[in-house]
C-alpha cells in the first residue's frame, strides 16, 4: 500500500505512460499537476487533457523529435548530449521560450542506461550555460537494475553528492530527480527532491483518499 505522505517533502512526477486520459484525470482531479511521459507520440496524444498540467519529458529524447514537444513540456529530464542541448535551444528560440532541463547521469555505469559520467558534469553544464534558451535546473539519474539495496543506496548517495557539489557552482540547480516505483523510498532517504512514479500509483489509485493532495510545484 502506498502512503502518499511519503511524498510530502518531494515533488511527485506521476509517470503516465500507457495510461488512459481517464486514469490521468483521476489523479489530476485530486490536485496532482506534474505528469511525465517518455514517448513523444504518446505525450502529444495527451496534451489536451488540461491546460495547467505540467508535462515532463522523462524518456530518452532524439534530437529530431525535439521540435514536436518543446511547446508543451515544462521540464526535460533526460538531456545527455550537447547535440540535444543545441537542438532544444534552437527550437525554443523560435518560440521565445526558455526550457528547463535536467542533465542525466549514468552513475551506475550500466550499458543499458543513457547518461553522462560524473567526471563530465562541470564542463557539460558550463557549456549548457552558453545557450540563451536553456536553463539547467538539476540532474536526473536512475538506480541500478538490481535488488541489492546497498548498491541502490550507494548510487543515490553518489547522486546526492554530485547534486550538492553542482549546486555550489551553478545557482540555477535545485532539482535532484531520482527514485522510481521500485526504489523511491531509498531515493527519498538519500536526498531526492523529485521522484518519478507510475505503475505503483496507478495500480492502487482506487484506494487513494482525496485528502492526499500534494502541493505540486
Amino acid at each position: 500500500m502506498v502512503n502518499l505522505d511519503e511524498f510530502k517533502n518531494v515533488d511527485l512526477c506521476i509517470v503516465s505512460k500507457k495510461q488512459s486520459k481517464e486514469n490521468i484525470l483521476e489523479y489530476y482531479n485530486l490536485g496532482y499537476k506534474i505528469f511525465g511521459e517518455n514517448k513523444v507520440q504518446e505525450l502529444l496524444e495527451k496534451i489536451d487533457i488540461a491546460d495547467d498540467i505540467k508535462w515532463h519529458f522523462i524518456g530518452h529524447l532524439q534530437s529530431n523529435k525535439v521540435k514536436y514537444i518543446v511547446e508543451f513540456v515544462s521540464l526535460i529530464h533526460s538531456v545527455d548530449s550537447i547535440k540535444l542541448v543545441k537542438e532544444i535551444n534552437y527550437r525554443c528560440n523560435k518560440i521565445n521560450k526558455i526550457m528547463d532541463i535536467l542533465i542525466q547521469f549514468n552513475i551506475s555505469n550500466e550499458k543499458t542506461k543513457f547518461g553522462l559520467k560524473i567526471d563530465d558534469a562541470y564542463e557539460f553544464i558550463q557549456n549548457c550555460q552558453k545557450f540563451t534558451n536553456i536553463n539547467v535546473k538539476g540532474i536526473m539519474l536512475m538506480g541500478p537494475n538490481c535488488d541489492d539495496e546497498n548498491k541502490i543506496r550507494e548510487t543515490f548517495k553518489t547522486g546526492y553528492k554530485l547534486f550538492e557539489s553542482l549546486k555550489q557552482k551553478f545557482p540555477s540547480i535545485s532539482i535532484l530527480s531520482m527514485g522510481m516505483s521500485n526504489d523511491y523510498k531509498i531515493a527519498i532517504e538519500e536526498g531526492s527532491t523529485m521522484v518519478r512514479i507510475g505503475s505503483l500509483l496507478f495500480n492502487e489509485k482506487k484506494s487513494i483518499p482525496k485528502k492526499h493532495i500534494l502541493n505540486s510545484k
